[in-house]
């Protein structure tokens, strides 16, 4: 008995330092990711870039980790046509999600970019409605419109809008949306299931190729022009590291939780990264508008992903491994590491 308390005890210990681990890697990637893009000291205000590096890096260390160490597996299942037809698009867009979001930290706040991410689950809806995969309700448009509301009411908070911003952040959220799109086609029609390991084993070289074109194009001659090419690799490689440190404390929370466990964490996140980003960035000004919509928005997402956990949970037989979720469950994980 004793050893079973001790044992349930040390589970229990851990399932939280993990929740905590990725609640604070995924906060910090986004204070770490603004701090690169925009400080005078870094000197690299170059969002394409980033993601770029971000992507080699992840591309190289997931095949280290996997086909040189072997420490983890990759889910076999894959074939040529799975990956030109879903694998190819969800890379794209993948890429797409992670430049936009960044690019938007050089034009709006760490707080407010948060808060428009927000209108996400009605991006989703909408674009699942027209693939077929979702089925319009009064309940549901319920929840879509409290989101959307809140999201509104935040925004006509927001003291310093910059449109330019707003625009590249709802692109992203555009290409997010999208990307899950294709992520639950993969899953309900082709029935491949992949943890977060093997989905960046295959997403991340495909994303590194997408944004390696516009980055010779965009900003490869003004990197030439300006001479930035001095950056601090220490800095970036360590800023490469924590993204990738990210997407192992999702594998964690998941493989020791539940999907739910992390959309709650990840809503636990959303909050402290608006409330510390007032406290750690000059541009963030929050006022009693923006929290309020925000807190309204939050009360919206979370009507909609207990909405989505109960409609997985009838779907997903009770014998499936946990180690291996859909794709759409385990959304938080590019959600944080475009940021």
């Amino acid at each position: 008995m004793a050893d079973r308390n001790r044992r349930w005890a040390k589970e229990e210990f851990l399932t939280y330092a993990y929740i905590l681990l990725y609640i604070a890697l995924s906060s910090g990637q986004i204070f770490f990711n603004k701090w690169v893009l925009s400080s005078k000291e870094i000197n690299f205000p170059y969002p394409l870039g980033l993601t770029l590096l971000h992507m080699v890096f992840s591309s190289v260390l997931c095949f280290m980790l996997t086909k040189v160490l072997k420490i983890m597996k990759i889910d076999e299942g894959m074939t040529l046509d799975v990956y030109i037809t879903s694998v190819i698009p969800i890379g794209a867009m993948f890429a797409m999600t992670l430049w936009l979001g960044n690019t938007a930290y050089l034009y709006i706040s760490v707080a407010f970019a948060q808060m428009l991410k927000a209108i996400m689950p009605v991006a989703v809806f909408i674009l699942g409605v027209l693939a077929g995969l979702e089925v319009m309700s009064c309940r549901m448009l319920l929840i879509m419109s409290v989101i959307s509301f809140g999201v509104l009411v935040a925004s006509y908070g927001e003291m310093e809008i910059s449109w330019i911003g707003v625009v590249y952040q709802m692109g992203g959220v555009v290409g997010e949306a999208l990307r899950l799109i294709f992520m639950e086609i993969l899953v309900k029609r082709k029935g491949l299931k992949l943890n977060p390991i093997s989905l960046m084993y295959y997403v991340s070289p495909c994303s590194a190729l997408c944004l390696l074109i516009p980055w010779i194009f965009l900003e490869k001659p003004k990197m030439d022009e300006q001479g930035t090419w001095s950056f601090k690799p220490l800095v970036l490689t360590l800023n490469s590291l924590c993204t990738f440190a990210l997407n192992l404390s999702v594998f964690l929370v998941i493989s020791h939780t539940s999907a739910l466990t992390i959309r709650v964490a990840g809503v636990v996140k959303d909050w402290v990264v608006v409330l510390f980003s007032a406290l750690l960035f000059a541009d963030t000004k929050l006022t009693l508008i923006n929290l309020f919509g925000y807190a309204i928005a939050i009360a919206g997402v979370a009507a909609y992903n207990n909405h989505k956990l109960r409609k997985e949970a009838y779907r997903v037989s009770p014998l499936e491994p946990a180690q291996s979720v859909p794709l759409g469950a385990a959304s938080t994980t590019t959600n944080e590491t475009r940021i």
